[in-house]
């Protein structure tokens, strides 16, 4: 398994950016997909998630109305679009493999190296 997230960076508060993750290494349509961030010295935040066929989605509030999740399944690639950005979005962002195929239950199972997104003036 193996994921590769890119797209972060320096970005002026209300700014936008988009996360892209792409994974190899298994059947990307078979599972859910998560997205992670762990802001500085604090602990894991779980961002949103979606469906493995892209139906479904969900997120936490603190995003809500300002990230989207999508996936391209031809593609093996999973994306967060970013619009709206603060200063308290500034994290290292992680795409996640959901544990089990096509369900929400189990959590997390593989993680990718991580991106680093800034919100500053």
């Amino acid at each position: 398994v193996q994921l590769v997230e890119s797209g972060g960076g320096l970005v002026q508060p209300g700014g936008s950016l988009r996360l892209s993750c792409v994974a190899s290494g298994f059947t990307f349509d078979d599972y859910a997909m998560n997205w992670v961030r762990q802001a500085p010295g604090k602990g894991l935040e779980w961002v949103s998630v979606i469906t493995w066929n892209g139906d479904i989605a969900y997120w936490t509030e603190s995003i809500k109305g300002r990230f989207t999740i999508s996936r391209d399944n031809a593609k093996n690639t999973l994306y967060l679009q970013m619009n709206s950005l603060k200063s308290e979005d500034t994290a290292v962002y992680y795409c996640v493999k959901h544990i089990w195929t096509r369900t929400l239950i189990g959590g997390f199972g593989s993680w990718g190296q991580g991106t680093q997104v800034t919100v500053s003036s």
